[in-house]
């Protein structure tokens, strides 16, 4: 598997287990006060801005941006549109003006770290995710929406 490809794995992932934690959370979840620091809102329209600041940087632009929190719904489908169109730019072969070491270890690995949190915040919350054995998960490149594959191996 190239970096490319590697890449496209790493944003199905992320849409996989991101998309767990975002579906079916109850309608307080997105202010859910725990542990002290950001809300689950907070978090998801964080992680939009980092999926975001990704594709600037492949395409090698510079520069933050800071979104506005919208409402639970609205950042779930910008975090899956963000996905979307990251993977697009990867899917097409177009270059990848950064080094893609940095990609994975700045804010693909944050984006990780935060789907972690919102598992976490769930279970806090008192409406936990099913566990289910990753490994054997249907993950699979391009498929970055919402609809994603029902678990494998729940336990």
């Amino acid at each position: 598997m190239n970096e490319r490809d590697l890449l496209r794995h790493l944003l199905a992932t992320l849409a996989y287990r991101g998309g767990k934690c975002i579906r079916e959370a109850p309608e307080s979840f997105a202010r859910f006060q725990g542990g002290g620091g950001k809300t689950p809102l907070a978090i998801l329209a964080h992680m939009g801005d980092l999926l975001e600041w990704t594709l600037d940087m492949a395409r090698g632009r510079k520069g933050w941006n800071t979104a506005v929190p919208q409402s639970w719904d609205q950042e779930a489908a910008r975090f899956h549109r963000a996905l979307e169109q990251l993977d697009q730019h990867l899917a097409s072969g177009a270059a990848i003006q950064v080094e893609v070491s940095r990609l994975l270890q700045g804010p693909l690995a944050d984006a990780l770290t935060h789907v972690g949190q919102l598992a976490m915040l769930r279970r806090l919350d008192g409406a936990p995710l099913q566990g289910e054995n990753y490994f054997a998960a249907e993950v699979t490149a391009g498929r970055l929406g919402p609809d994603q594959a029902p678990p494998r191996k729940p336990f």
